[in-house]
């Protein structure tokens, strides 16, 4: 896509980080864990995460104040599915973080997480335009969804004793080898498809930022969890870096078919 997009980059992750973190909550409430004393502290961190990746998301817009606007098109853009599901998921996470005394955040948990979901979709059709060849298909959803798998049970276990979390780890190494086989094969299907598709595949085998994410997201998490047999409290940021790494290089390193235009 030519560039970063560090804004887009730092909303896309920590929003799905949000995400991630509140379907894990609402998995956890409906098997009945108890959360006395963790519920609102979990509420904040997703409210932090959400808040955070959203205030940097104004400075990609050239009107930050007239954001709202973008919602008189969801008859006709995937964005503005995307800023409705992003907002009602903020309302929901708010309604969590007051009512959490009152005993209802199990129901809300559940909602926001459906809501989250559907905005995952949104997201994903949101970063498939036409116009990019190896993207105009499923794969955007798959790479938010294993983001928000990876981030957000890595950083449940910021509020899981640790003679609980045998669980999560186990969910933790199934999502890091199956993101580590998908980030691994989709480069190599991309190298069978058309011109664009396989510039595509080169521009990311070429790039750091995309090995960056194999190792630093994906090798280093697995080798560290099969050595400790835990989720130590710093291996959700290393986590978090290698997520970065891989959106940036989403960003920068996928290829326009417009590119092309004029060349043999």
């Amino acid at each position: 896509m030519s560039n970063i997009e560090m804004p887009l980059v730092l909303f896309s992750v920590l929003s799905q980080t949000a995400i991630g973190l509140t379907i894990m909550n609402s998995g956890r409430q409906i098997a009945g864990d108890d959360f006395i004393g963790e519920g609102r502290r979990q509420w904040g961190i997703v409210l932090a995460f959400l808040v955070t990746g959203m205030v940097a998301s104004f400075f990609h817009l050239g009107h930050p104040l007239q954001a709202y606007t973008a919602l008189k098109h969801l008859s006709t853009a995937w964005l503005s599915w995307e800023l409705l599901g992003v907002s009602i998921f903020l309302c929901l996470a708010l309604f969590g973080f007051f009512t959490e005394k009152e005993k209802k955040s199990g129901l809300v948990a559940f909602l926001t997480a459906l809501v989250g979901l559907l905005t995952l979709v949104f997201m994903g059709m949101t970063y498939a335009p036409p116009g990019y060849p190896a993207l105009n298909n499923a794969l955007p959803m798959v790479f938010f969804l294993l983001t928000a798998l990876l981030l957000g049970t890595s950083f449940s276990a910021w509020f899981t004793p640790s003679e609980d979390r045998s669980w999560l780890c186990r969910i933790l190494t199934v999502s890091l080898i199956v993101g580590l086989v998908v980030y691994l094969i989709v480069p190599c299907i991309w190298l069978s498809g058309g011109t664009v598709m396989a510039q595509t595949a080169e521009a990311w085998i070429e790039s750091p930022l995309y090995w960056g994410r194999i190792v630093i997201g994906l090798v280093l998490p697995l080798l560290l969890i099969w050595k400790i047999k835990d989720i130590p409290p710093w291996l959700p940021l290393i986590i978090l870096i290698g997520e970065l790494l891989g959106r940036a290089a989403f960003f920068q390193e996928t290829v326009h078919a417009a590119s092309n235009i004029g060349g043999l």
